[in-house]
């Protein structure tokens, strides 16, 4: 059945999401791209960001061409690709943050590195690394039925992003075949973090809610604990990736000053969602 989740890795994510409902709260999910600065310095970056208020980390896979991703993700891809980052450093990130913090911790990728690798050999890798789930943000779950296999066979939650073009049937579609929460991405085209938050992320949490019980985790831009704390009032999870990016962007090659930046951001939106 869709949606079954390995004991171990699918509870840890279900329990992480389940406990900030039960602190009536929503959870802090932070994303950061692997090998950025460095694969060391990604791995150190992924588990401050656990240790400091984030209830979940995504893992970036950079891509040469991530169309999904505004330019501070994209300057931090580049980085990591020029760097030599691989899908080993990647699991290995995975692997290295869950084991320091025991928190769960998911891949975010598109699809066509993990079909060149292999989807079974991916999932499997990713799971025997600890890895919660993968992040698909263009795999359409029309095409989705062999990663979906893999992944439940390794014991993997397959997240889907939905947007607000998405009709209600497809909705339903989408939700129907996922596992772990629904990514809603709020604002149209490119991430990245925004002066105000987006009109669109309420009506798209209510939307998605009446098709599915599954968590809905919301990303669209949040950069500080005040807009953190306005998604929380109605999500699930407040995912945020591009402004943890910009104060490493920021530290300029200094790796201990902006890993300080980034646990200081990471609290002050954790505040800010525990407010919500």
């Amino acid at each position: 059945m869709s949606g079954t989740a390995h004991p171990q890795r699918g509870a840890l994510l279900e329990s992480a999401l389940a406990t900030a409902r039960a602190e009536n709260r929503a959870a802090l999910v932070g994303y950061l791209p692997a090998g950025f600065p460095t694969v060391e310095g990604g791995i150190a970056a992924c588990t401050a960001l656990l240790e400091s208020g984030c209830d979940i980390v995504e893992v970036g896979l950079p891509h040469s061409d991530p169309v999904l991703d505004g330019p501070v993700i994209q300057t931090a891809d580049d980085i990591a690709l020029r760097g030599g980052v691989r899908i080993a450093d990647v699991v290995r990130t995975v692997r290295e943050a869950h084991a320091a913090t025991g928190k769960p911790v998911l891949v975010m990728t598109y699809w066509n590195p993990v079909d060149r690798y292999g989807a079974e050999r991916f999932a499997r890798e990713l799971a025997e690394a600890g890895g919660a789930g993968c992040i698909l943000p263009d795999l359409p779950v029309e095409e989705s039925e062999g990663w979906r296999k893999a992944a439940e066979a390794a014991g993997l939650a397959t997240v889907f992003v939905v947007a607000p073009s998405s009709r209600d049937e497809r909705l339903a579609r989408i939700t129907a075949e996922g596992s772990g929460f629904v990514y809603a991405a709020s604002l149209m085209g490119v991430t990245g973090t925004r002066e105000s938050v987006g009109r669109d992320a309420e009506s798209l949490v209510a939307r998605v809610r009446a098709t599915t019980e599954l968590p809905v985790c919301v990303g669209l831009g949040v950069s500080n604990a005040e807009q953190a704390a306005q998604v929380a009032r109605f999500a699930d999870g407040v995912i945020v990736g591009s402004a943890f990016v910009r104060r490493l962007l920021d530290a300029d090659g200094d790796l201990e000053a902006g890993l300080a930046e980034l646990r200081a951001l990471a609290a002050d939106l954790a505040e800010g969602v525990r407010r919500g």
